[in-house]
């Protein structure tokens, strides 16, 4: 590993964030989520140089650093504190399972403790009461990758209780606001389940009416857990080119896509103005908040286009006097018939009307272009799009970068 990164800066950083954490929530992490990227708790605690504040926190270190035959020696035999009493409870327990070939202790163990399915063994994951017992408490995030596994196992079946359940959190807006779904997530794991197959592998399912009808509701609500920016956006769609290829890493068309982007701004910021455009031609459309993914998606396609000339909708809100915060232009192409340079077209319509406007230029299936300046801070290029390109959209909206 390359270590030379580990300064004074970082090594604090790292500490710091170990010994702010809750030693039950630092306990289940360490044992969950035990390395990523040939990265373990091990290394990070060795090179950051930790140094708990606590005696819980100490514990923890020594478990992942010595192992629980260590810790057992360490402490058995000791009077501690309640709170390191809670975290060896805990500890035995994790140590437990692992040891464990009797179905029903796993599950009562699951139920009990709140476990997740990282800190089982591969034989326990066979069991599809297992998966339902981790079904209960597993993050709704995680539920949503794994549906389409859970029905092809049989662990969710037409009608069954279980599935009920399941549906019935998937579209709670408690829920989702507790997990911070964002609609793009959502929609996400429905194309995906639609499917009925994994984009890898053999595993196949015959989709459940039920959950798609959650997700579709889950959709919709889950809009409201994105916080709006508060400026003004001008979202165009290029419709020049053909929408129905989809955007990598995903399993929805670039038009659907295009839809949800346009869906997010409409409903969460006032002050927005979706257009389509092609070459010599744009059209404002009428996409408003109470619309349906389909009523925007077909809003969309039916505008005929002809070539791409990506600097339209600047030079529209420049003739029409419209200040705009943050131009976000969506195409499926690398390649356009520019009229001008759209960074020319940005910093006319900045001097016309005095705003610090920026440029979002986002190809949804490109692998590359080259039309953002390099030297302005406010024009960025996205090649492809997912639930992180909202996140810097709404950094860059918001001068956070």
């Amino acid at each position: 590993m390359k270590c030379g990164i580990w300064g004074r800066g970082l090594r604090k950083a790292v500490s710091d964030w170990y010994n702010g954490q809750d030693a039950l929530s630092l306990a289940a992490l360490v044992t969950g989520c035990k390395q990523r990227e040939g990265w373990s708790h091990k290394d990070v605690l060795r090179l950051s140089h930790t140094k708990p504040t606590d005696e819980a926190i100490a514990l923890i270190s020594k478990y992942v650093a010595k192992g629980w035959k260590e810790v057992q020696v360490a402490y058995g035999d000791k009077e501690n504190p309640e709170e390191v009493v809670k975290v060896l409870s805990y500890l035995d327990v994790v140590e437990k399972v692992k040891h464990s070939c009797d179905e029903t202790e796993v599950i009562n163990l699951i139920e009990e403790h709140k476990l997740e399915r990282e800190q089982l063994l591969t034989a326990h994951l066979k069991s599809k009461f297992v998966w339902r017992a981790l079904l209960k408490e597993m993050p709704l995030e995680s539920v949503l990758r794994i549906l389409g596994k859970m029905t092809a196992k049989k662990v969710l079946q037409p009608g069954a209780s279980e599935t009920q359940a399941l549906c019935e959190r998937i579209q709670n807006e408690a829920a989702l606001k507790k997990a911070k779904m964002h609609p793009f997530s959502i929609l996400w794991a429905s194309e995906r389940y639609k499917q009925g197959q994994g984009y890898r592998g053999k595993t196949k399912w015959a989709t459940d009416g039920s959950i798609l009808k959650a997700l579709d509701v889950a959709f919709y609500k889950s809009f409201l857990n994105v916080q709006p920016v508060g400026k003004s956006f001008v979202v165009a769609v290029d419709v020049s080119t053909s929408l129905s290829s989809v955007v990598p890493g995903t399993a929805i068309s670039d038009a659907v896509a295009a839809a949800l982007i346009t869906m997010v701004f409409a409903r969460t910021e006032p002050d927005t103005h979706v257009l389509a455009y092609s070459e010599g031609a744009l059209v404002p459309c009428s996409i408003s908040a109470d619309m349906t993914l389909a009523q925007t998606t077909n809003e969309l396609v039916k505008i005929p286009g002809g070539s791409t000339d990506c600097t339209l909708p600047i030079a529209w809100a420049t003739e029409n006097g419209k200040a705009v915060d943050v131009f976000v232009i969506l195409t499926n192409s690398p390649l356009w018939t520019l009229t001008a340079s759209p960074v020319a077209s940005l910093k006319k319509h900045r001097q016309k009307t005095g705003s610090p406007s920026k440029l979002v230029m986002c190809g949804l299936t490109s692998i590359g272009h080259t039309t953002a300046d390099s030297e302005d801070r406010g024009v960025l290029s996205i090649c492809g799009f997912d639930l992180g390109a909202f996140c810097v959209i709404r950094n860059l909206a918001q001068d956070l970068i």
